[in-house]
């Protein structure tokens, strides 16, 4: 809504101390950077960067391994015929190897060489489970707690209860280059006041100034001058609007976003862009889409941002209904390097201890074979991982049955995975409420368990 305004130090570098400088700095110190109630005990991790493999990888390919699934290939034994999306058939063979790695002695595919050399730095959860095989309500279940939209999502609540780090940049970024399958339901403040919504980038293109809309100088031929006193005119408009409206929260909502806006116009072009890194770091995430959108979650974690999720691609790639095995080679080939990269360049700058990295998609995929060589979703067991952020590296947590299809061994809801990222990030998760329509909210409903035993102790 604002054209490019400077931030502070730019305007009183640029005005040279003038009064319109002067002024600009009042009305920035008049809008101070929102505060959430602070967590309830200390926190393991300051900032979680979440690795949204949209679409539903299959658990079986890269980190739980199934000699079963090989040896019964083509059969359907009791136990591989529950329902489905879609009708499937029999058993399908894996094709990759696994091996032991690191201290742990944990086995990752070979589809996966540079993340299996960080395997214990990640806590594999293979007992992941979920309540509906349909991508949509799949997707809001991961993200915002229930199966239907309009409920804050976790980067939300995170935002309200942490508040802002950075006055100067969101606390809560999605990457995304494109459009998964609801798009911005998935982001959502629901409920919540409008500053904790998700800002979303598109980083299919490096130029920062256009990653995010409306981002960049809606009038190139404003001066500095000019744009000093919009905005101060516009400030003063709001407030009066503001405050004629007995301090609505719903409109003090939308202006302190405009006027995260107008902060952004300035840091957001150097935060962004990762064009900046030195050219080692950016050989060792390696080239693409997500090799970008890590390097760029590494950037906006070390500048403050809460919350970064990075979705792999377009709609849903990793929707392998048909030519799975070859499709999966690809995909895991697009995103090993820059994983591993993501979380060495984390540990080497002293950040993995207190970032939580997560890893996973909405739910798994089918043991057996939907058509002839595709697999269809399963949403009663899959493989999430963690890394860093208080969490137990070099180990691996549940159990699926003997074809990988259920979750059988300390299962976990998600829900309950829900409850353990709150927890890590210093949150009793049946605390953490919002009164709404006359009853309280949370994110993980009536229901979440925290997982203990995942957690390092000190």
């Amino acid at each position: 809504m604002f054209p490019s305004i400077m931030n502070r130090r730019s305007a009183l570098c640029s005005m040279g101390g003038g009064l319109g400088a002067l002024a600009l700095a009042d009305a920035l110190q008049a809008a101070p950077m929102f505060h959430g109630m602070g967590p309830h005990f200390a926190p393991k991790a300051k900032r979680i960067i979440h690795l949204f493999m949209n679409g539903g990888p299959f658990q079986c390919d890269l980190f739980d391994p199934k000699p079963d699934l090989n040896r019964f290939a083509g059969q359907k034994p009791t136990g591989a015929d529950l329902r489905t999306e879609r009708p499937t058939g029999t058993l399908m063979a894996v094709p990759f190897k696994f091996a032991k790695h690191g201290e742990s002695g944990l086995e990752v595919s070979e589809l996966l060489p540079h993340t299996a050399r960080c395997i214990d730095d990640i806590c594999v959860l293979r007992s992941l489970y979920t309540d509906n095989p349909n991508h949509g309500p799949a997707l809001f279940m991961m993200n915002n707690g229930t199966l239907t939209p309009n409920r804050p999502t976790l980067g939300a609540w995170l935002s309200y209860g942490l508040g802002n780090e950075n006055e100067n940049l969101p606390s809560f970024v999605v990457c995304c280059p494109g459009r998964p399958v609801r798009f911005a339901e998935l982001w959502s403040n629901g409920f919540l006041p409008g500053e904790h919504q998700g800002t979303y980038v598109n980083h299919s293109n490096l130029d920062p100034n256009k990653m995010i809309p409306f981002l960049s100088n809606a009038n190139a031929n404003f001066k500095s001058e000019q744009q000093l006193k919009q905005l101060e005119l516009m400030r003063k408009l709001n407030q009066d609007h503001l405050a004629s409206r007995n301090q609505n929260p719903d409109l003090e909502a939308r202006i302190q976003a405009m006027e995260t806006a107008f902060r952004m116009q300035m840091e957001a072009s150097e935060a962004f862009d990762v064009q900046r890194e030195p050219q080692h770091i950016r050989q060792l995430y390696g080239s693409g889409h997500f090799a970008n959108g890590c390097l760029l979650a590494r950037r906006l974690a070390e500048r403050g941002v809460r919350f970064t999720q990075v979705y792999y691609g377009n709609g849903q790639p990793w929707d392998t209904h048909a030519g799975h095995n070859e499709a999966t080679k690809k995909l895991c080939l697009d995103i090993d390097q820059p994983i591993a990269a993501l979380l060495t360049d984390l540990k080497q700058r002293g950040m993995l201890d207190d970032t939580l990295v997560i890893w996973g998609g909405e739910f798994g995929r089918t043991p057996t074979t939907e058509g002839s060589d595709g697999r269809d979703h399963n949403p009663w067991g899959f493989t999430m991982w963690m890394a860093g952020g208080g969490v137990q590296g070099g180990l691996a947590y549940g159990a699926t049955d003997p074809f990988g299809f259920k979750a059988m061994q300390d299962k976990v809801h998600i829900h309950d995975l829900h409850a353990t990222i709150l927890h890590l990030m210093g949150f009793d998760h049946e605390k953490l409420i919002y009164r709404h329509a006359g009853r309280d909210y949370r994110l993980t409903d009536i229901a979440g368990n925290v997982v203990h035993d995942i957690i390092r102790s000190a």
